[in-house]
C-alpha cells in the first residue's frame, strides 16, 4: 500500500507538537550516544518501523450525497401531510459516475492522503431524521439511504464496506427495524448497523436501551452476528446543538444505561460501539467505576466485554487519555471524516479529524497500534473478513 501521509512517511516536522518534541528528544539522545567512544555506539536504538498494514476507519458517513438523493428526501418531507405525493424509493435515479464522483474528491482523497485503507460507511447520521414523519417515512428513507451505501460499496469495494441505517420511529417497537437490518446484512453484505438511542431527536421519549422494548432488535443483531454503533441523529431540541451536545449526550447516556442494567447478561454476545471516544466516559472513568460500585453493579471490566469506543476525538490529549484509561482491546480506529469537524487546527496546522496522526503519536506499543487500526475491527465485526477477502484486501 502506498503511503502518502507525512507521518507514515516519516516526516518529523509534520507530526503533532508532542510527537515532534518526542522526536527531537530522540535525536538529542542519539547525538549523545554518537559522541561516546567505542561500545556506546552500539547502544543506539533504531526508530521503530512505521505501521504499514491495514487501517480500517470504523466510523464513516456518507456526507457528500448526490444532489438527487437530497432532493428525493426534500420531496418526501414536503409530502408528509399528503402521503399520496411522497416519492417511492425506486424513483431515485443516480448514475454510477455520479456515485463515484460524490466520494472521489473528499473521502477517497483523504483516505489516500492520511493512509487509511477503507471505511465502514453508513448514511449521514444527522440525516437519519428518525423524528420526522412516521414509520413509513423512516422505512422508505432508510431503504433509499442503505441502497445508496450499497452502491458506493459495490462500486468501490476496496474503500468502503456498508453499515446500515435503521428505520426507527419514536414510540414504534424496534422490531419494526429487523426486516431492513436483515435485508442489509444478508442481501447487501453490510457488516453492522447504527442504532439511535433517542429517535425523538433530543427528547428521549423511548425507554432506555436496556428495556425489553429494544429486545427484538438485540435478538436480531445477535442472530445475524453484527454489532451496532450507538449513534443519535439530528437534534430537534434547541437546547442541544447536534454534534457538540446531542451526540455527546447520546454517547454518555447510553453508557450509563449499560452500567445500570443487566442487558449483557441477557445478550452476552451483543457488541455495541459508543462513538466519539465514548463521550464523557473516559474523562469521568472514576465516576462511573464509583457509581457502579455504589449501585452494587458489576465492575466496568465486565461491561467492557460488550462495549467498545472509537477514536473520534480531535486532539492529542484526548486520544492519550482515551488510550490510557480504556483497554486497547476496546478501542477501534475511527475519524468520522467527512463529518462533525472539518476545519484545520491552528495549533498544529492539520485537520482536527485526521485522527491517525494522534494514534501515531500516542505512547502505545506497536502491537496495540495494530489492534486499533485493524485487529479490533475484524474481531468486533465478524462479517468484515469475508467482505475484505472478496475485495482482495488482506489485513
Amino acid at each position: 500500500m502506498t503511503i502518502t501521509d507525512p507521518i507514515a512517511a516519516g516526516c518529523e516536522c509534520c507530526r503533532p507538537r508532542r510527537g515532534f518534541l518526542r522526536a527531537l528528544a530522540g535525536l538529542g539522545a542519539a547525538a549523545t550516544l554518537a559522541s561516546r567512544p567505542g561500545p556506546a555506539m552500539a547502544q543506539a536504538v533504531p526508530e521503530r518501523p512505521r505501521y504499514s498494514g491495514l487501517v480500517i476507519d470504523c466510523h464513516g458517513h456518507y456526507t457528500t450525497e448526490p444532489p438527487a438523493m437530497l432532493a428525493w428526501r426534500k420531496r418526501q418531507i414536503d409530502a408528509i401531510n399528503d402521503p399520496a405525493q411522497s416519492p417511492s424509493p425506486s424513483s431515485l435515479k443516480v448514475g454510477d459516475d455520479e456515485v463515484r464522483a460524490s466520494v472521489a474528491d473528499r473521502q477517497i482523497k483523504l483516505q489516500t492522503e492520511r493512509g487509511i485503507s477503507l471505511a465502514l460507511f453508513s448514511p449521514r447520521a444527522g440525516g437519519m431524521g428518525h423524528h420526522i414523519g412516521n414509520a413509513r417515512t423512516s422505512l422508505d428513507w432508510s431503504i433509499v439511504s442503505n441502497d445508496m451505501i450499497h452502491r458506493v460499496a459495490t462500486l468501490m469495494p476496496r474503500n468502503f464496506v456498508g453499515v446500515c441505517q435503521l428505520p426507527q420511529t419514536p414510540g414504534v417497537s424496534p422490531k419494526n427495524c429487523t426486516a431492513e437490518l436483515e435485508r442489509c446484512v444478508t442481501e447487501l453484505g453490510f457488516v453492522g448497523c447504527n442504532v439511535n438511542p433517542d429517535p425523538s431527536g433530543g427528547f428521549w421519549t423511548d425507554p432506555p436501551l436496556s428495556d425489553r422494548f429494544w429486545y427484538p432488535l438485540w435478538e436480531k443483531m445477535v442472530e445475524l452476528d453484527v454489532p451496532g454503533m450507538i449513534h443519535v441523529s439530528a437534534s430537534a431540541n434547541r437546547n442541544f446543538q447536534a454534534t457538540g451536545a446531542h451526540y455527546m449526550n447520546g454517547d454518555t447516556t447510553a453508557f450509563m444505561q449499560f452500567v445500570t442494567s443487566d442487558l449483557f447478561k441477557d445478550f452476552p454476545t451483543l457488541r455495541l460501539i459508543i462513538p466519539h471516544g465514548g463521550g464523557a466516559v473516559p474523562y469521568h472513568w472514576g465516576r462511573y467505576r464509583g457509581l457502579a460500585q455504589d449501585l452494587k453493579r458489576p465492575p466496568l471490566s465486565e461491561l467492557m466485554r460488550n462495549v467498545f469506543f472509537d477514536t473520534c476525538v480531535y486532539h492529542q490529549a484526548g486520544i492519550d487519555l482515551l488510550l490510557k484509561v480504556v483497554p486497547t482491546d476496546n478501542v477501534l480506529f475511527a475519524s468520522e471524516m467527512v463529518g462533525a469537524v472539518n476545519g484545520i487546527d491552528p495549533e498544529t496546522g492539520h485537520a482536527y479529524d485526521d485522527t491517525k496522526r494522534y494514534v501515531e503519536a500516542a505512547a502505545i506499543s506497536d502491537a496495540d497500534r495494530a489492534k486499533l487500526y485493524a485487529g479490533n475491527a475484524t474481531r468486533i465485526y465478524p462479517r468484515l473478513a469475508a467482505r475484505l477477502a472478496s475485495a482482495g484486501v488482506t489485513p
